[in-house]
């Protein structure tokens, strides 16, 4: 049996949690994302799990966009320590501070990329910075609900299509939740991660991972592992994985069509690198991290304004963010090496096939560099309406 078309499933668990007799489990396909699988032999085809895909019962964006802000905490440590300008950070020690529980990506011993929560300020470095990687919802929607039900307040904060699951599972909303998505570019294969992890750790155990090391600068981070004795960083430009996700070489199949890219989310909140913030707010460009934040309901921004003394931050136009972060309201398009890649995967080192599918020809190169020699001159004002 197949719940949803293999090309538009987007991995996000919600029927896995909606199917009353735990006869659905969530398993990787050959490229290593996660799909649904049913057990025929206990299923008694209610129909729930098809009733409860987002995708297939899609509704429209109900948010309204309250306002957009350019925005970066005052606490240098904790901006220096966040993946953009150290927003995540603030909003959940808010709702911690409130015996409240915050849900977010994390890392498990094995590097793998799982969804869990936490109800101490001291575990909030689990879930800061940046994991390019689709994370296993796991259990967390179920989890989720029994804190609601308790009357706690509950932070989540996940891509827009794992925000759709929870609320599709959920089914009502609740005035003790707020949900918190980001402008995604897509969710690369976790099996390509873990090739890659197990490259890497055949130069040491390795303590930490950073998708995003500002040491470098925000503009140029780096992707750096953290040995015993040691840490190798490498710009994310030059990084064969990262490189790999943002040539949309190893995206899930959903990603090159998804179905929540939208001006108005259904989440409460939308969070993102402000790109672009050196030619719409120059004041708040230092190369340390900004974020572009959307407010999508009252309830948001009431909790905002709770905590704004602790932020810089300014009114900001979303449609001219959204010219310099377009992920917002357009998928990307799929790569042409794409099948390729992972038809070699299984047999080949994935650092040498990176190399050979994000390698640009010498005509790209020279087209890359014109065009970043204009974009210089347009940023200075040597090209405009005379």
């Amino acid at each position: 049996m197949q719940i949803i078309d293999k090309v538009l499933c987007n991995g996000c668990s919600a029927c896995l949690h909606a199917c009353p007799k735990n006869c659905i489990s969530m398993a990787p396909d050959k490229n290593g994302f996660l799909r649904p699988v049913i057990d025929e032999t206990k299923c008694t085809n209610c129909g729930l799990c098809k009733k409860t895909c987002p995708v297939l019962n899609k509704k429209e964006q109900q948010g309204k966009v309250v306002q957009a802000y350019v925005i970066i905490n005052k606490n240098e440590s904790v901006r220096k320590n966040s993946s953009s300008g150290g927003v995540f950070t603030r909003i959940a020690k808010h709702v911690l501070s409130k015996n409240g529980v915050v849900f977010g990506a994390l890392f498990d011993e094995n590097f793998k990329v799982k969804h869990a929560y936490i109800e101490s300020e001291n575990d909030l470095i689990k879930l800061q910075k940046s994991k390019y990687v689709q994370s296993e919802i796991g259990n967390t929607y179920k989890e989720a609900k029994n804190f609601l039900d308790e009357g706690r307040l509950v932070l989540f904060t996940g891509t827009p299509c794992q925000i759709g699951g929870l609320q599709a599972y959920l089914k009502k909303p609740y005035d003790n939740l707020i949900t918190q998505d980001f402008i995604c570019h897509g969710v690369p294969s976790p099996k390509v991660w873990q090739k890659y992890v197990a490259k890497k750790q055949e130069k040491g155990t390795i303590k930490n991972i950073s998708f995003k090391d500002k040491r470098t600068g925000w503009n140029k981070y780096s992707i750096s592992f953290e040995y015993e004795n040691s840490t190798e960083s490498e710009l994310a430009s030059k990084n064969s994985y990262m490189l790999l996700f943002l040539r949309d070489i190893i995206l899930r199949e959903s990603c090159y069509n998804c179905a929540f890219k939208d001006k108005f989310r259904n989440s409460d909140i939308t969070l993102a690198d402000y790109w672009g913030v050196e030619n719409v707010h120059p004041e708040f460009s230092d190369d340390k991290g900004v974020s572009l934040v959307v407010i999508n309901s009252k309830k948001a921004d009431e909790t905002l304004n709770e905590i704004k003394q602790d932020f810089t931050c300014e009114q900001t136009d979303l449609d001219m963010a959204i010219k310099y972060n377009s992920c917002m309201v357009k998928s990307v398009n799929v790569n042409k090496n794409r099948e390729d890649f992972f038809k070699r995967l299984d047999k080949c080192d994935v650092e040498k096939l990176a190399k050979k599918y994000t390698r640009f020809s010498i005509f790209k190169r020279l087209e890359i560099k014109i065009k970043n020699i204009i974009k210089k001159h347009l940023n200075r004002g040597e090209y405009g309406q005379k």
